[in-house]
C-alpha cells in the first residue's frame, strides 16, 4: 500500500505491507498503540517499480513492514541497520536533507 502526501514543497511517501492496514501496533511498554490506517498509508497496492519511483522523488518516507523495507533496502534507500521496529514490525523513516 502506498500514498504520496504533498505538503508545500515536501513529498512524503508512506508505504506499508498490505496486511498491516487496520492493525494496532504497541508502542513501548506504556500500553499505547498506533493504528496503521489506509488514510495515511493508502488504499492502493503498488508494484515494486512504483514504490521505487516514488521513493526517488520523496523528500520524506515512512516505511512499515517486511516487504516494503526489503524493496527499499534492495533499491539502496535504507542502509543495513537503518531500521527500527514499531510493535515488532520493521520500520524506517527517510529524510532528504538539503545541502548547500
Amino acid at each position: 500500500m502506498m500514498r504520496v502526501h504533498r505538503v508545500r514543497a515536501e513529498v512524503v511517501v508512506a508505504a506499508c505491507d498490505a496486511d498491516l492496514i487496520g492493525k494496532e501496533l504497541p508502542v513501548g511498554s506504556s500500553g499505547r498503540t498506533v493504528k496503521v490506517t489506509s488514510y495515511f498509508y493508502g488504499e492502493r497496492q503498488v508494484s515494486e517499480e512504483e514504490l521505487v519511483w516514488a521513493l526517488k522523488r520523496a523528500t520524506t518516507a515512512n516505511l512499515l513492514g517486511e516487504k516494503v523495507l526489503a524493496i527499499a533496502k534492495d533499491a539502496g534507500f535504507v542502509a543495513p541497520g537503518g531500521t527500527g521496529r514499531l510493535g515488532g514490525v520493521p520500520h524506517a523513516e527517510i529524510f532528504a536533507m538539503a545541502t548547500e
